[in-house]
């Protein structure tokens, strides 16, 4: 009868995540390079499959290999978690103001972050009062070109980002209005440039249209987006004023000084 060992790899769904994490761990543990030998026995698994997963790891960047036989964590690792470190920060720097504004408009307001080709909504202030059909759960996630926030990182981006983006998802749309046509979205990304705004008009659920500006960081950098939903025959262009008025105290809360912007850089008001 032949014996299962520890390290047998018979169900690598749940088994692999678990080994890789508790290899990040050992290499965690020291500031140095690690060798494969002391990696596994450290973490009591065989040579073979301690080479296998790291090997793995070291595609993605998540490890690196300084020399044969020596393994020490990765800078896709650092790159992460400085992302994590933007939204949470970004996160906690707008949820109060967020909350003002949505007790000033009485209409959803969301905060949305970039991640590849889609925004991811990360925080957001609603109310059932708001009439709205549609509220995007946090968490939840769209095409750039369809969001009023996705609009704001494209138009953050050269021309040549842009026309790779478009080639990459193909413009899919979601609605009539979607915009589906490349020259139509450089358009629309021009007058955001301009304006220093986004709009969606109907473009990624019928009936909601929305307005976004941009969240700066310290660097200047474009780090999220702040956006307002309402139904198509609601949505106020007075709200603008505040919608900037806010995003831009979020932007200094995270240490942004007007001036600054890399991203792009336009008229305040539109």
């Amino acid at each position: 009868m032949k014996k299962n060992y520890p390290d047998t790899p018979a169900k690598p769904s749940v088994q692999v995540l678990e080994r890789m994490f508790v290899l990040i761990d050992v290499l965690a543990s020291r500031e140095e390079a690690i060798s494969l030998k002391e990696i596994s026995e450290k973490t009591g698994l065989h040579p073979s499959t301690t080479h296998r997963i790291l090997n793995d790891l070291t595609i993605g960047r998540f490890v690196d290999r300084p020399e044969s036989g020596s393994y020490r964590l990765g800078m896709r690792l650092l790159e992460l978690g400085n992302m994590v470190k933007a939204r949470l920060s970004v996160r906690d720097a707008a949820m109060a103001p967020m909350r003002q504004l949505h007790k000033l408009i009485q209409q959803p307001v969301n905060l949305s972050v970039r991640q590849g080709d889609e925004i991811v909504y990360v925080e957001r202030a609603y109310s059932e009062r708001s009439g709205m059909q549609v509220v995007r759960a946090i968490g939840g996630h769209a095409p750039l070109h369809l969001t009023s926030t996705g609009k704001l990182f494209l138009a953050a981006d050269d021309p040549q980002r842009v026309r790779a983006y478009a080639t990459r998802t193909g413009l899919p749309g979601h609605t009539r209005n979607s915009i589906t046509q490349l020259p139509i979205l450089e358009r629309e990304l021009g007058k955001a440039r301009q304006y220093g705004i986004a709009r969606d008009n109907e473009e990624l659920e019928l009936g909601v249209r929305c307005m976004a500006a941009g969240v700066f960081d310290d660097q200047g950098q474009l780090v999220a987006g702040l956006s307002i939903s309402a139904p198509a025959d609601r949505l106020d262009d007075n709200w603008l004023p505040k919608l900037q008025t806010t995003a831009s105290e979020i932007s200094q809360a995270l240490g942004f000084i007007e001036g600054q912007r890399t991203a792009f850089n336009g008229p305040i008001n539109n």
